[in-house]
């Protein structure tokens, strides 16, 4: 009986540690600065297009973006920040290489200064 409980224990963990596995979502953090005379009608259609693109592209499991508002200074000119989620790094790839993607990043390329990109797999 012991062996048996051991034996359903250790499934019991296993599965756990599975499930787990499966709720991991993959972050994709983009964070902008724009060019030198960039007004504020050009940075509006470049959120706009992005904020579009869930809309687009199936694989973005979520969306959200905002702008920066912190006291302390240290945002090195990166202004607008967009935070998607995807399910995993093939859904991301995908993402990378989608038309409607390319043709945001062709539009928005003009206008943007400075990017960063930051991608993570969210723990707890």
């Amino acid at each position: 009986m012991k062996k048996v409980s051991f034996i359903l224990i250790a499934i019991l963990i296993s599965m756990s540690s599975l499930q787990a596995q499966s709720h991991k979502q993959l972050r994709h953090v983009v964070l902008f600065g724009w060019k030198e005379g960039a007004d504020s009608a050009a940075i509006k259609k470049v959120v706009d297009a992005f904020r579009q693109l869930p809309s687009k592209i199936k694989l973005i499991k979520s969306f959200e973006w905002g702008t920066n508002n912190s006291p302390e200074n240290l945002n090195q000119g990166l202004t607008h920040c967009f935070f998607l989620t995807f399910a995993n790094e093939k859904d991301r790839n995908d993402y990378l290489v989608h038309p409607a993607h390319k043709e945001f990043v062709a539009m928005a390329g003009p206008v943007i200064g400075k990017a960063t990109v930051l991608d993570y797999w969210a723990e707890q």
